[in-house]
């Protein structure tokens, strides 16, 4: 009975001495949302955690600049991106070093598994921050392996190249249609 109480006594006291699990932020919304530039400020990077067994390295695509690295970087580390034009999008690449998988943020159509991989909220904090989550997995969408903010940017749509032809096609046929309105109506006749 003893040795019982005893084994007991002694694996709480292990559990309690070790250190509780890391908590991170984890945005949980807009998988596969591009992230747009909104200022010509530099635009700030932080790390905020992980709780991924997996080495994730995470790059700006626009740059090929290595930001973090999920198992080494220290918590609150930062890193100046830059100043980019506003409109841009920036696109970050995650190497899962463990199984050489490489994810990506914005479309899904990026990923081998064409799921998004990275969920963004805005106004994290304050305004004008952004929250970003990976996720490290093909076919999973949990978002809790790698989370940093950034400043001077928004989660929004960027059209795909047929999109802006239809819609160019489609400003066009307006643009002529009131053209030959105008023309029709703008005709005098004296008799």
């Amino acid at each position: 009975m003893r040795t019982i109480l005893a084994a007991a006594l002694l694996a709480t006291a292990v559990v309690a001495a070790a250190p509780a699990a890391a908590q991170h932020p984890i945005a949980t919304s807009n998988p596969g949302a591009a992230i747009i530039v909104t200022s010509t400020d530099d635009v700030i990077a932080t790390y905020l955690g992980t709780s991924a067994a997996f080495t994730d390295l995470l790059y700006l695509e626009n740059t090929n600049t290595f930001l973090f690295n999920n198992q080494q970087t220290p918590v609150g580390t930062t890193v100046n991106l830059g100043s980019f034009a506003i409109g841009t999008e920036l696109v970050f690449r995650l190497l899962v070093t463990n199984t050489g998988d490489e994810f990506f943020s914005g479309s899904p159509s990026r990923n081998f598994d064409g799921l998004g991989h990275a969920a963004v909220e805005n106004d994290y904090l304050v305004p004008g921050t952004t929250l970003v989550s990976f996720e490290d997995l093909p076919n999973s969408q949990e978002f809790n392996d790698l989370s940093f903010s950034f400043t001077g940017t928004l989660a929004g749509a960027v059209p795909e190249p047929a999109t802006w032809t239809l819609m160019i096609l489609g400003f066009g046929a307006v643009g002529g249609a009131m053209r030959r309105r105008i023309a029709t109506t703008a005709r005098v006749r004296f008799a």
